[in-house]
């Protein structure tokens, strides 16, 4: 059984743009306008627009946005952070340097939040 993410977002092509092209995550299917499946290392990344439908309406209208976030490990964080701020990416903060490594928080088009990971 595989464990997978979905995110909320406002629009799908840019989300998917923002996960393929800049954080390197292949497209798996796209098969609406309001859904597509991407995957990397393992993780299957499901995005979907807000009230497009399905399981994503229980218990109210989501929203893109909040704090929960999944982490992308990298090997060289200075080139991608060079490379996300080079393509207008917006940033929660200043990157954190702690005991197992390098961070720094970026939102996708719609305000979700992803770690992006260097290990000492």
């Amino acid at each position: 059984m595989a464990i997978n993410i979905r995110y909320i977002v406002d629009d799908v092509e840019r989300a998917i743009e923002f996960y393929r092209d800049l954080l390197g995550f292949t497209l798996e299917m796209h098969p609406a306008p309001g859904f597509a499946a991407l995957s990397k290392d393992g993780c299957r990344l499901y995005i979907n627009l807000s009230g497009a439908g399905g399981g994503g309406t229980a218990g109210g209208r989501p929203e893109p946005g909040g704090w929960n976030r999944f982490q992308v490990g990298v090997d060289d964080l200075d080139s991608l952070e060079e490379r996300l701020r080079s393509a207008g990416v917006t940033f929660r903060g200043e990157r954190v340097s702690g005991r197992g490594g390098d961070q720094i928080l970026v939102e996708d088009p719609s305000g979700n939040p992803v770690e992006i990971f260097q290990p000492h």
